[in-house]
């Protein structure tokens, strides 16, 4: 077990007191940097210079120093705006284009990658960085633990790349590669390196390392004679690029992301949101009014009286005869209305004009 190590009085070091057990003097919580990260905030390294610049208050009172841990308790103000619990972590794949900066904010006023993500995207921070002329895969998060713990070299997540040189490479030009290489007095550990076709003056590589320095394969390239034109990363550990189009942004389902974190998984994600609640509902049966019963139009469901109801009508079919009421009855309508009765006319069976049809000559 590691121990804390602590000046005597003849200006030795001395070891005592484990650094894995907290002391009763150790404040409660976290450091402020490492909360801001994880609320989504900045970097640890970016809070700590928001809080030298002023630009944090703990509790109405501004801080100079991140040398402060609080407590969810603590209300803490950035740029005038309340910092809240953070959410839960996120992860998204970002196909990123060329001509982008990986950076918060470019000095030369270049466009980054925050520029062009979608405007419902929250806040979120990059998983380690691309150059300004690579593209490919890159990680986005919402959470700076997640970030840090993704980023850490003991994480050994193997990144691959589909790299196009120009020159005609061999087995014997790429092997220095694959046992490790010296470039500009910095060594860079060694690579996976398959050189898969030629193709005229260039040729396509497929690279894997676990380091990721800045600007490692172009500078590792360089050493051995070959040129970088173009250079996309198709993987990031367990994550793939697949078939994101550039520009496009797509969420990691928090099943995987829970099983690729590991033990801190818990600790970063939170609980999984609660199931909906499912509500058993009986067997009810269906009432089917029938024709006529209803209460007509725009009033569904309010019944008729009985008296209001019309009778059945006879089904229609061949034969049918709609019923006609007798002569008696229908004289007696005309004379309850006090119409005049019609007399009734008589003809010979002849023409129109009351002349009787000659007869025919056998």
């Amino acid at each position: 077990m590691a121990l804390k190590p602590s000046l005597s009085q003849g200006g030795r070091l001395r070891y005592g007191t484990p650094m894995t057990e907290k002391t009763p003097n150790t404040p409660q919580g976290d450091r402020i940097a490492k909360t801001l990260s994880r609320a989504g905030i900045a970097s640890r390294r970016e809070a700590e210079r928001m809080i030298e610049a002023g630009r944090v208050s703990v509790n109405g009172k501004v801080i100079d120093s991140p040398a402060l841990n609080v407590t969810p308790a603590d209300r803490i103000v950035v740029d005038g705006k309340p910092v809240g619990a953070p959410d839960p972590a996120r992860v998204w794949l970002y196909h990123k284009p060329t001509g982008l900066v990986t950076t918060d904010s470019d000095e030369k006023g270049r466009e980054t990658i925050y520029d062009a993500l979608p405007a419902d995207m929250p806040r979120v921070m990059s998983i380690g960085r691309l150059d300004l002329n690579s593209e490919g895969l890159l990680l986005l998060t919402n959470d700076g633990g997640v970030k840090r713990l993704l980023e850490l070299p003991s994480t050994g997540w193997l990144r691959r790349y589909r790299v196009r040189v120009n020159g005609r490479p061999t087995d014997e030009v790429l092997e220095p590669l694959r046992k490790g290489i010296i470039a500009d007095g910095e060594p860079f550990q060694p690579m996976e390196v398959v050189l898969d076709r030629q193709k005229g003056a260039n040729a396509w590589l497929t690279v894997g390392l676990r380091e990721g320095k800045n600007r490692e394969i172009r500078r590792a390239m360089d050493e051995i004679g070959l040129s970088v034109n173009r250079l996309i990363r198709i993987s990031y550990g367990p994550f793939q690029l697949g078939d994101i189009k550039p520009g496009a942004v797509e969420e990691v389902r928090r099943k995987i992301l829970r099983d690729q974190l590991g033990a801190q998984a818990e600790e970063l994600l939170g609980e999984p949101p609660a199931p909906p609640t499912e509500v058993k509902r009986g067997f009810k049966k269906r009432v089917v009014q029938k024709r006529g019963q209803m209460g007509g139009r725009g009033q569904p469901g309010l019944p008729k009286p009985a008296e209001e109801l019309e009778p059945p009508r006879p089904k229609r079919g061949k034969g049918y005869k709609p019923s006609r009421p007798d002569k008696a009855t229908r004289d007696a309508a005309k004379r309850a209305s006090g119409a005049p009765a019609k007399p009734r006319k008589f003809s010979s069976g002849g023409a129109k004009s009351g002349t009787a049809k000659p007869t025919k000559r056998r």
